[in-house]
């Protein structure tokens, strides 16, 4: 994810609930700020007062930190009632870490979308093109050094970390299901390119709300890579093509991201983004016409990333740096060159 400068966004909040602490941020609607072991350090997960209980919306990171401050949350955020929901937005760790062990303590099934489902226990299990081993192989090809791979592999099994069980069954959502949760009704809006099939949520009334996941993130770039399941797939047009729903959302919209502040300005948001992955695509264009010889994902970083790289880091660039290189390849702005030994190039 690159940082971007933010627009010209309306902040509700100027700063995030304390740890153990939560602000509603809507009628009904309270934010909760959950910690994460990363650079990029926190979570936002949303509770939403449902009938006599709380609907949960994203759980954050799978260890012993959070769940924790989750003892906290059910305690004393929401007075020990019970959850009548538990809602995730997307497969990734520090959404679906504690979705299991929290649904599991209510008696409750976790909603999630097919996709999301599947490919969180091919992860998990190490198959289908999600493995390590796939992965190291993916970015070899694409320049990655023996030293990066080491780095990487030395990080362990971070979603197994993160996600140390996961949901046995599901409650599968579908783009366009609506979802009666605390009053409103919340239509899923679906988003591609970050994940196979993200779950957003939209509800019009009685003030127009938007729980975005990691689809619309008000300082940061979603993070859209090439994984070795799909390595000649084209995410990045998949998920500018998913910001139209979003940029036609109202303009009062309230926008509850899971990184970042919440925000009004979808539209000026979703404008930005797009300006950013021209402005990348158009450097990384450049960089190989005036290049004499192919350019593989691990040569061109410096020119999509122009600040120091750790291990975990340079994980998610890497699969960046390709599904940009693709973009311009599926669009014969590049063409793709792969050489005797299996190297994958770029040229203009």
């Amino acid at each position: 994810m690159n940082v971007l400068l933010p627009p010209a966004l309306d902040y509700p909040h100027a700063a995030p609930p304390a740890p153990g602490r939560s602000l509603e941020v809507a009628p009904g609607v309270r934010w909760l700020r959950l910690p994460l072991p990363f650079a990029l350090d926190h979570v936002n997960v949303w509770a939403l007062e449902d009938g006599d209980g709380h609907a949960v919306v994203d759980t954050g990171y799978g260890d012993a930190a959070t769940r924790a401050l989750w003892e906290t949350h059910l305690g004393a955020t929401l007075r020990g009632a019970p959850l009548t929901r538990v809602i995730a937005t997307h497969y990734h760790p520090d959404h679906l870490g504690n979705a299991a062990w929290l649904a599991r303590r209510h008696d409750l099934v976790v909603e999630m979308t097919l996709g999301e489902f599947t490919v969180a226990h091919a992860v998990h299990a190490d198959q289908a093109g999600f493995g390590a081993a796939d992965f190291a192989a993916h970015f070899h090809a694409h320049g990655t050094s023996d030293a990066d791979l080491a780095a990487l592999a030395g990080l362990g099994s971070r979603y197994r970390n993160g996600v140390p069980e996961l949901p046995a069954r599901h409650r599968r959502l579908v783009g366009g299901d609506t979802l009666a949760l605390g009053g409103r009704r919340f239509a899923v809006v679906p988003g591609y390119g970050h994940s196979p099939e993200h779950a957003a949520l939209f509800a019009a009334a009685p003030a127009p709300l938007l729980i975005a996941g990691d689809m619309l993130l008000p300082r940061i770039s979603t993070n859209v890579a090439v994984g070795p399941s799909d390595p000649d797939g084209d995410p990045l047009a998949r998920f500018l093509a998913s910001l139209d729903a979003f940029a036609a959302l109202p303009a009062d919209t309230l926008v509850l991201p899971s990184h970042g502040l919440p925000f009004r300005g979808a539209a000026v948001r979703v404008a930005a983004l797009r300006a950013h992955h021209a402005e990348r695509l158009e450097a990384l264009d450049a960089a190989l016409r005036a290049s004499a010889s192919p350019q593989s994902a691990a040569d061109v970083l410096p020119v999509l990333f122009r600040r120091p790289l750790d291990a975990q880091q340079r994980f998610f660039a890497m699969g960046e740096a390709i599904a940009h290189l693709n973009y311009l390849w599926h669009r014969g702005r590049a063409s793709r060159v792969v050489d005797a030994r299996g190297r994958i190039g770029f040229a203009a």
